[in-house]
């Protein structure tokens, strides 16, 4: 005997049962899951999200529930959309409970199914009742009877739209590929690195060799192409590891954004990092691997030129591993994962070989190149106060998921003030590291120092200006609304919000300003990424405050309703439903209306109904920001 809902759900259920003896009966509920969506487990996890409950409506009395519910093994992986090691489903899952009828008059068992489950960007919060005979017979499902109240309140949800033909399409991110921002990052931290002093020598050194060890110029400056090829390559190959583990599991790269030990691990390296940068200690790889290299240096052809590049790429590590270090945490922190990182390492490895191969093409150059001297060790000590700085950033994150409210964003910015400072200071001559001579002040140092300088005044700007949001370090500090002076409501970001459609309602028609629908959920992890990324965006947190009425309706909150509001809602198909909670009465209004059930979901409209434009879902800030100026507009 089966029951299963509507082919169109992500998630389909059958329920049998099987007799085990005169009164043991195993109860099995099967569910199919559709495409790339997740069921979850039984399990409950903090910040997680909903289990699959299972609740039967028939008393102690008349069954007793023999053992725990049993479940097929779930996939144990880092899922994308909570960010934390979570049991899930995909294609199917079984769950089986074994009870005890001590009522032999019985003859049929109902209950509902209570079940969350999400694709790559969405989830969908369901109840579906079942009913099953215990007997063989046919399935009487108890009709539910809808009284003249209930049908007061199914029409009280019913929204009377204009411009329905909208909803037919939702908006999603149309952000542009990030590949070139993330080889332009590679290729300007290529070009720092060349100035360091464990490569700045070498390029005047390589070119000079190959310029003079060849039979003819043509000769020499393909042997310089080919340096440079190789450096290219051996960049892009250190990028394959990261794939093979982004096939293993995707989500593994991309936790790096908001896993705290991974953020504490970060931190702890780039604090590492700088010290060394500051002369305290040197970074080496062992020095048989670059013995060993430089040994093959001498093959003829394409494979000994190979082994200089790989012997540049060995003994220069002290300098460009923490420069390596900075692009691989900032290439694994975006969506993109191990592709991104190639595309990175590819404009590292492209930065460090084009001075190879031009000053080969123009020998004549080389003479007008700067000698190496303590200049290189004043970068060294800058690209140090940097790497501290972005240290700061990963605790930061670590702190901004955990809450621990340690790093608020005045905090934040003064640590950053000190850095600033610090680093004028060294600019300018009045504090020194290990590895620094006393020399006279160079006019490099001293602009330098003059720069650092207005870095600190503007930042020291931030301290003390609430409304001052360092637009140009925008998405380095915590956002403002977690600051020392933030007050605490139960609204994101402490905007005003309504938790209910009548009193949002009530205030637009007062205010004259248009409705933002948010249907959102307390375990709707991608809502409070928008929240958090998208909402908290200077331009869109204003129109947010000033421009709409925000009602943030929360689809799974399991809070009952008064027992005078909870009603039987009768949807247009025919179908009853009993709503008892708020989620299920909000659920029922984002279905009914807006022919959706996935969070987030977003939807402007005027107070008499008209919607503004087609609703959004998870998405980017700029895509986000054009689509509420957009809607704004046609009010």
């Amino acid at each position: 005997m089966s029951f299963a809902q509507s082919d169109e759900e992500p998630v389909v259920w059958n329920v049998e049962i099987n007799r085990v003896s005169e009164s043991i009966f195993d109860l099995e509920f099967e569910a199919e899951i559709k495409g790339i969506w997740h069921l979850y487990s039984l399990e409950e996890f903090e910040d997680g999200p909903l289990p699959t409950e299972f609740n039967y409506f028939t008393d102690s009395l008349n069954i007793r529930l023999v053992g725990e519910m049993q479940q097929s093994s779930p996939k144990v992986e880092y899922d994308q959309i909570f960010e934390i090691l979570l049991p899930y489903y995909e294609k199917n899952a079984t769950f089986t409970q074994r009870f005890e009828l001590l009522n032999e008059s019985i003859n049929q068992l109902s209950g509902e199914i209570n079940y969350q489950a999400c694709d790559d960007r969405l989830c969908i919060f369901r109840t579906e009742p079942f009913v099953v005979s215990l007997t063989g017979e046919e399935v009487k499902t108890p009709t539910i009877e809808v009284s003249e109240n209930d049908l007061k309140r199914s029409a009280a949800l019913t929204l009377k739209l204009k411009n329905k033909e909208l909803l037919k399409n939702s908006i999603t991110s149309n952000e542009e590929s990030p590949f070139l921002r993330l080889f332009l990052l590679g290729f300007v931290s290529g070009l720092i690195a060349l100035l360091t002093p464990c490569v700045f020598p070498m390029i005047p050194l390589t070119v000079s060799f190959f310029l003079n060890q060849s039979n003819s110029l043509r000769t020499g400056v393909s042997n310089a192409f080919l340096y440079g090829f190789f450096i290219v390559l051996i960049y892009v190959l250190l990028s394959l590891p990261f794939h093979f583990l982004d096939s293993l599991n995707p989500e593994v790269l991309n936790s790096i954004a908001t896993n705290v030990p991974l953020n504490i691990f970060f931190f702890l390296i780039f604090i590492f990092f700088a010290f060394s940068f500051f002369g305290y200690y040197e970074l080496t790889l062992p020095s048989s691997w670059g013995n060993s290299t430089d040994s093959n240096t001498s093959l003829k052809g394409g494979l000994g030129i190979f082994f200089m590049a790989l012997t540049l790429a060995i003994v220069s590590f002290s300098c460009t591993g923490p420069i390596l270090g900075s692009l691989l945490a900032g290439s694994l922190t975006s969506d993109g994962g191990a592709t991104q990182l190639t595309f990175g390492m590819f404009g590292f490895g492209f930065a460090l070989a084009l001075p190879f191969v031009l000053f080969a093409l123009f020998p004549n150059a080389l003479n007008s190149i700067p000698k190496s001297g303590g200049w290189m060790t004043t970068v060294k000590v800058v690209l140090g106060f940097l790497e501290l700085a972005l240290a700061l950033k990963f605790l930061s994150n670590a702190d901004l998921v955990s809450h621990w409210g340690l790093l608020k964003r005045e905090v934040f910015i003064g640590i950053w003030v000190v850095l600033s400072l610090g680093l004028t200071l060294y600019l300018f001559g009045l504090i020194r590291f290990p590895q620094d001579q006393k020399t006279k002040l160079s006019k490099g140092r001293l602009f330098g120092g003059i720069l650092s300088l207005l870095l600190t005044v503007y930042l020291s700007f931030g301290l003390f200006s609430q409304n001052n949001t360092l637009k140009l370090l925008s998405g380095f500090p915590p956002p403002e609304f977690y600051s020392i002076n933030s007050t605490e409501n139960d609204c994101p970001l402490g905007l005003e919000c309504y938790k209910d459609y009548e009193t949002g309602l009530a205030v637009s028609l007062e205010t004259k300003k248009p409705i933002l629908f948010d249907f959102t959920g307390w375990a709707c992890v991608n809502c409070r990424k928008v929240e958090e990324n998208v909402w908290s965006q200077a331009k869109i947190y204003k129109l947010l405050k000033e421009e709409v009425v925000l009602i943030s309706l929360y689809i799974d909150d399991r809070k009952e309703l008064e027992l005078s509001d909870q009603f039987n809602f009768k949807f247009p198909n025919g179908r009853v439903q009993k709503i008892n909670t708020i989620g299920e009465k909000w659920a029922a209004f984002q279905s009914l209306n807006f022919n959706t059930a996935s969070q987030p979901f977003y939807v402007l409209m005027k107070a008499d109904g008209t919607i503004l434009n087609s609703p959004i879902q998870y998405t980017d800030a700029n895509t986000y920001y054009y689509w509420l100026k957009d809607g704004l507009l046609k009010d």
